[in-house]
């Protein structure tokens, strides 16, 4: 287990359907290097969202084992896993998931002090400078453009210097200016971080800068390279 920062081995996902059990992964095996970029591509219902919502602890495999760190997060309960995950483990999303009612500042600072960073503040105000938001420290998600919303989400996502950062479709919901800004902008801190990317995207660009890719369909690896 050693060799990966994050491995999965015979992960399979069903859940109840109308007429029963519904397979959403099948017979899954990876590993995740330490430092890597990883981008999991596959058409829409191919089963990557749940994939990374499964290396990520935050749900549990049918059968199967998944593995952080040497850790068997698969015999965890839900606290345990959650505890495990803070200060490890990043998140990018699509939609963005500020807190509305939080300032930049605050979403940023919110899993540093889950963290229980000592200087949450200063280092929530440090990361907002580094993806170029030192302006807008105090402004809340609805008063900034949906590029700068997604900045907020990178700066909290490696406020807490994880060891794994996951990002389900970071570019989805931006045109194409601010998409190619965030390209830019999460690799070259995954580089400086020496952060493992797992990364869901249908964006070429962003895959192309993947060391690895791995194609789901209908809930199996069809491809690894």
């Amino acid at each position: 287990m050693s060799d990966f920062i994050l491995q999965a081995v015979g992960v399979d996902r069903e859940v109840e359907g109308p007429s029963g059990p519904l397979t959403i992964l099948q017979d899954i095996d990876l590993g995740i290097a330490a430092g890597s970029a990883t981008v999991i591509s596959g058409p829409s219902g191919s089963g990557k969202s749940t994939l990374i919502g499964l290396l990520a602890g935050l749900d549990l495999p049918t059968r199967g084992q998944i593995f952080f760190r040497g850790n068997e997060i698969t015999a965890l309960d839900e606290d345990q896993r959650a505890r495990l995950r803070a200060g490890q483990v990043g998140f990018v999303f699509q939609s963005f998931y500020l807190m509305e009612s939080l300032t930049a500042l605050e979403n940023v600072m919110l899993p540093l002090e889950l963290a229980a960073a000592a200087d949450a503040r200063l280092q929530a105000r440090q990361w907002l400078c580094e993806v170029g938001l030192g302006q807008r420290l105090h402004h809340y998600p609805r008063q900034l453009s949906g590029g700068e919303q997604q900045r907020v989400a990178i700066a909290r996502g490696f406020a807490v210097e994880p060891a794994v950062l996951f990002a389900d479709e970071p570019t989805g919901n931006l045109d194409r200016e601010a998409a190619s800004q965030i390209k830019e902008l999460l690799f070259s801190l995954q580089a400086e971080q020496k952060t493992s990317l797992v990364l869901v995207t249908h964006d070429l660009g962003l895959a192309e800068q993947c060391q690895r890719r791995l194609r789901l369909e209908n809930g199996r690896i069809v491809e690894q390279h």
